[in-house]
């Protein structure tokens, strides 16, 4: 995709957008536009779509494509991978495209009641998928499968990431 960075295999594209269960009327954080590929799928399913992207010229061009593509239901943001976006919490979903060694605690806190992020967590070599669902006084976490993706970057990433 250009900018040094990878997009997802599709397979994985769909096994992650599966589980976060959207029925149309939600409000999902995507953390990693990258193309903007992504970020145009939750757009279908998905009542509106926030996405971040940490890199400047990268975050310009996936805004350029979704707006070319008459998507008005995105906002693409450049903002820190772990850091989400906190002006549009709560979201009833979020994606995390990239690995962490933990869940971000910025995250899970920008996650509404009931609501799903799954996330890629692990070493940062192998990880397994993970759904988290956020319930008032204990998530609960299910494994989708190993996995292996490129590391976030940010406050909860690995130190030298």
């Amino acid at each position: 995709i250009g900018f040094d960075q990878t997009i997802s295999q599709p397979f994985i594209i769909a096994l992650m957008t599966g589980a976060l269960e959207l029925t149309g009327s939600e409000k999902v954080l995507e953390v990693g536009t990258g193309s903007g590929y992504q970020a145009a799928i939750l757009a279908e399913l998905a009542r509106f779509v926030v996405t971040t992207e940490r890199l400047p010229a990268l975050a310009e061009a996936a805004g350029k494509a979704l707006d070319s593509l008459g998507y008005t239901n995105v906002e693409v943001h450049l903002a820190e991978e772990t850091l989400g976006w906190r002006a549009g919490a709560p979201y009833d979903a979020i994606m995390v495209t990239a690995a962490a060694p933990r869940l971000p605690a910025d995250l899970l806190a920008q996650l509404a009641i009931r609501g799903r992020m799954v996330i890629p967590v692990g070493s940062r070599y192998v990880q397994e998928l993970v759904k988290v669902t956020r319930h008032r006084t204990k998530n609960t976490v299910q494994n989708l499968g190993g996995c292996r993706f490129v590391s976030l970057i940010g406050k909860d990433a690995w130190e030298d990431a």
